[in-house]
């Protein structure tokens, strides 16, 4: 959970569906405008304020000693930002929150966030911790952790994807934003 809501100046690990999508359509411009820092605005719903919230908890509940939380990795020469939710020496721990009722399939754009957490972070090991949430859960974050509501998926390092398709377009709008400009101007 990192306290600063600011997301210009680098690009993130989570960022990495605008990375690698449709550099021509609003939506990432007004993406790219957030990271040139023209645009300051800031999205939040009930959804993702009950992530943010159960976050710490879920990693708790994981018992793992030595869990680091909260981790920011940043390279500087590729305006690149990660952050880890949590992370032991050897593997990173990315929490989702979903909604229980309607289960769980691991989004691609997840397991490529995480693709590129593991390049950032030198961790070459990670595992998503999905919690599904139930409606109550979303007002009241002090509800117990329910391990039957629990589960790891590993996601396995793909460092073709991160050279071949990753590096080329992330290269392109890190020069960019050295630049302070569009990539296609």
């Amino acid at each position: 959970m990192i306290a600063s809501q600011d997301r210009s100046g680098y690009i993130g690990a989570s960022d990495v569906q605008y990375v690698i999508g449709n550099w021509k359509t609003k939506t990432w411009e007004k993406w790219w405008m957030q990271k040139l820092g023209i645009n300051r605005d800031h999205f939040d719903n009930k959804y993702t304020i009950a992530g943010t919230n159960w976050e710490h908890r879920i990693l708790d509940s994981l018992h793992l000693p030595n869990l680091e939380k909260d981790k920011q990795v940043i390279i500087e020469d590729l305006r690149l930002r990660v952050n880890l939710d949590g992370n032991l020496p050897d593997r990173i721990k990315e929490v989702k929150t979903y909604q229980w009722a309607k289960g769980f399939k691991v989004p691609k754009k997840y397991i490529d966030q995480v693709n590129v957490q593991m390049f950032g972070s030198k961790i070459f090991g990670a595992d998503i911790v999905a919690y599904g949430l139930e409606e109550a859960d979303y007002n009241n974050f002090l509800r117990d952790i329910d391990p039957g509501r629990l589960q790891q998926i590993p996601v396995a390092y793909d460092q073709k994807w991160i050279e071949t398709v990753y590096l080329p377009k992330h290269m392109i709008l890190c020069e960019a934003l050295k630049r302070r400009a569009f990539p296609y101007v």
